[in-house]
C-alpha cells in the first residue's frame, strides 16, 4: 500500500513538473486542442506570442489564429485532418495576434490518442518573424550582389564589344575614305575593298557569338563531312593561330558525319583555336583531331563524334576552370576580349545535342573536346569556290528596312533576277494576288500582325508549290522552324544567297555560268 501511494505521488509530481515546464515556456506557444479544434489549455508562451490570457482563449476555436483568407479556404480544418491522417502537420505561415497584427509562425500539430481513440491535438507555435526577416534581408543582399556582378559582367561585355567594333568601324571608314578619294591606284582600291570584306566578316562573327549566347541564333542544321569542312576552313584556322603557333591535324579517316549548323561549327573551332593561341604567347602547337565515340552516360547516350582542340600552353588554373564557359568571363585585359568565345562554344555544342568538356593541367596544356551527335544523312558535297550560280525569273522581296532592301535587291539583280519589293507580309499577300512570282524571299522579323515565318507558313498552305527563302539577323521564332524552310543568316554575301536559292526544294534551279 505504501509502495502504491509512493508511485502515485511520484506520478503526480512528474505530471506537475511537466505541467509547470509547459506552462512556463515563454518562447513557445504550447497548448492542447480537443478533436474539433477547441483550445483546452494555454501556456505563458501562447500569451506572450499571441496576446491572449487563458480566460480569453480556452474554449475558443484555434482557427481565430489564422488569417481571414486561410479561414475562408478551410486551412485550419485541413491542418487537423493532415495531423490525424499522417501523424503530424508542420508548416510555416502567417498567423494573427489578438491585436490584429501578423507574425510569421512555425507550427507543429501532433494527434493525441488514448486507447486508439483520438482525444485531441498537441500544438506548438513559434514566432520566427525575426528569423524570416533576417533571411529575407540576406536574400535581398544576395540579389543586390548578383545584380552588381551582372552589371560588372555587362560592363566587361560592352567594353570588349566596343573595342572590337570600333576597330572594325575604323577599318571600314578608313577604307571607304580611300575609295571615295578616287585615286588611280587599283591595287590600293583592292586592298581597301578586301579590308572592308574582312571587317564585315569579323563583325558578323562577333554578332554571331552574341546571338548564340542570347540563344537567338537561327541555325540551319545539315549533314556535314567533318574532314571536308575542316579542310575548307584550314586557311581561316591558320590565320587564327598566327605565325608563332603550329597548327596540326589528326582527323580519323573513318570519322562519322555530323548534323549541325556549319557556320556555328566553324565559329566554335575558330574560337577554340584563338583561345589556344592566346594560351601560348611564346609559341607552341595546336592540334585538331576527331574520332568516333559511343557514349553511355547519364546525359549523353549514343554515337558521337569527338572533336579535340589541344594546345601545349600553360594550362588553366584549377580555380578558373569551372568559370571558363560563363558568359563574359575572361582572363584577358579589359578591352581585349568579350568573354563570349568559350560561351559560344558551350552554347553551340548544347544546341546541337552534344556538349563540350575540358581537360587541363598547369604546364601541361589544355584540351577542349566538343561532342556532337552522329549524323544519319549523307553529307552534301560543298560547291567549289569558283562555281558561280545565275538564275532568271521574278522574286518577291519582303523587307521592311529600305537600306537592307536596296542591298538585297542589288545582289538578286546581280544573280539575274527581277525584284519586286514590299515592306510587310500583308503587302506581300496582296502582291501575290495581283501577279505571280517565281519565289518569295522574306525577312523573318517584320512589323505587323504577321512576321516572315507566319507568312511562309501561310503561303505553304495556300501556295504549296511556291519556293520560299527566309532571312534573319536573329529571331526567337526561327528556332521553331527545324528545317521547314531554308534560312539565310544576315549578313550574307552574294555566293551564300546564290547557294541558298539553289537549295530551294522547288521552283527556280539556277544554272551555272
Amino acid at each position: 500500500m505504501v509502495k502504491k501511494f509512493s508511485q502515485q505521488r511520484d506520478l503526480f509530481e512528474s505530471e506537475r513538473s511537466f505541467r509547470l515546464l509547459v506552462e512556463g515556456m515563454a518562447d513557445y506557444a504550447l497548448y492542447m486542442l480537443d478533436p474539433s479544434g477547441i483550445v483546452t489549455s494555454w501556456n505563458i508562451g501562447g500569451e506572450r506570442i499571441k496576446g491572449y490570457v487563458p480566460e480569453e482563449i480556452v474554449g475558443q476555436h484555434f482557427s481565430r489564429f489564422y488569417t481571414e483568407s486561410d479561414r475562408a479556404s478551410g486551412k485550419p480544418a485541413r491542418a487537423l485532418g493532415i495531423a490525424r491522417d499522417q501523424g503530424r502537420y508542420e508548416e510555416e505561415g502567417w498567423r494573427v495576434r489578438k491585436d490584429g497584427t501578423f507574425f510569421w509562425a512555425s507550427v507543429v500539430i501532433d494527434p493525441i490518442y488514448e486507447d486508439d481513440t483520438l482525444v485531441g491535438f498537441a500544438k506548438i507555435t513559434r514566432d520566427i518573424t525575426e528569423r524570416r526577416n533576417t533571411q529575407l534581408r540576406i536574400e535581398a543582399m544576395q540579389m543586390q550582389l548578383a545584380e552588381s556582378q551582372k552589371f560588372d559582367a555587362l560592363g566587361q561585355l560592352t567594353g570588349g564589344v566596343a573595342h572590337d567594333f570600333n576597330n572594325l568601324l575604323m577599318i571600314i571608314s578608313g577604307s571607304l575614305h580611300i575609295l571615295k578619294k578616287g585615286t588611280a591606284d587599283e591595287a590600293r582600291h583592292q586592298r581597301a575593298i578586301s579590308a572592308i570584306e574582312t571587317a564585315t566578316r569579323r563583325g558578323a562573327a562577333l554578332t554571331s557569338q552574341l546571338l548564340t549566347f542570347a540563344r537567338r541564333q537561327s541555325v540551319n542544321p545539315q549533314a556535314i563531312d567533318l574532314s571536308d569542312r575542316i579542310a575548307a576552313i584550314r586557311e581561316v584556322l591558320d590565320a587564327g593561330v598566327g605565325s608563332s603557333v603550329r597548327l596540326a591535324f589528326d582527323i580519323d579517316q573513318n570519322v562519322w558525319p555530323i548534323r549541325t549548323d556549319a557556320s556555328e561549327l566553324e565559329t566554335a573551332l575558330l574560337n577554340l583555336v584563338i583561345n589556344a593561341r592566346d594560351a601560348m604567347p611564346d609559341g607552341g602547337t595546336v592540334t585538331i583531331s576527331a574520332r568516333n565515340i559511343v557514349l553511355d552516360e547519364a546525359l549523353l547516350t549514343g554515337e558521337f563524334v569527338a572533336i579535340d582542340v589541344a594546345d601545349t600552353g600553360f594550362g588553366i588554373p584549377p580555380d578558373v576552370v569551372d568559370k571558363i564557359f560563363e558568359p563574359f568571363f575572361t582572363t584577358k585585359p579589359i578591352g581585349k576580349g568579350t568573354g563570349l568565345g568559350l560561351s559560344q562554344v558551350h552554347g553551340f555544342a548544347h544546341q546541337a545535342g552534344g556538349t563540350v568538356k575540358v581537360a587541363s593541367g598547369l604546364g601541361k596544356g589544355t584540351t577542349f573536346t566538343i561532342l556532337l551527335p552522329r549524323g544519319t544523312d549523307a553529307p552534301a558535297k560543298e560547291p567549289t569556290e569558283a562555281a558561280q550560280f545565275r538564275g532568271s525569273g521574278t522574286v518577291l522581296l519582303v523587307e521592311d528596312n529600305p537600306d537592307v532592301a536596296v542591298v538585297s535587291t542589288g545582289l538578286l539583280e546581280q544573280l539575274g533576277y527581277r525584284v519586286r519589293r514590299v515592306p510587310d507580309a500583308e503587302s506581300a499577300l496582296r502582291e501575290l494576288e495581283q501577279s505571280g512570282v517565281d519565289f518569295v524571299f522574306s525577312d523573318i522579323v517584320m512589323p505587323g500582325k504577321m512576321d516572315g515565318l507566319g507568312l511562309a507558313r501561310h503561303l505553304r498552305r495556300i501556295r504549296p508549290g511556291l519556293p520560299i527563302l527566309l532571312a534573319t539577323g536573329y529571331s526567337e521564332a526561327a528556332a521553331d522552324v527545324r528545317g521547314d524552310f531554308q534560312i539565310l543568316r544576315k549578313p550574307y554575301e552574294i555566293q551564300e544567297l546564290s547557294e541558298a536559292i539553289a537549295k530551294l526544294p522547288r521552283g527556280l534551279i539556277p544554272t551555272r555560268s
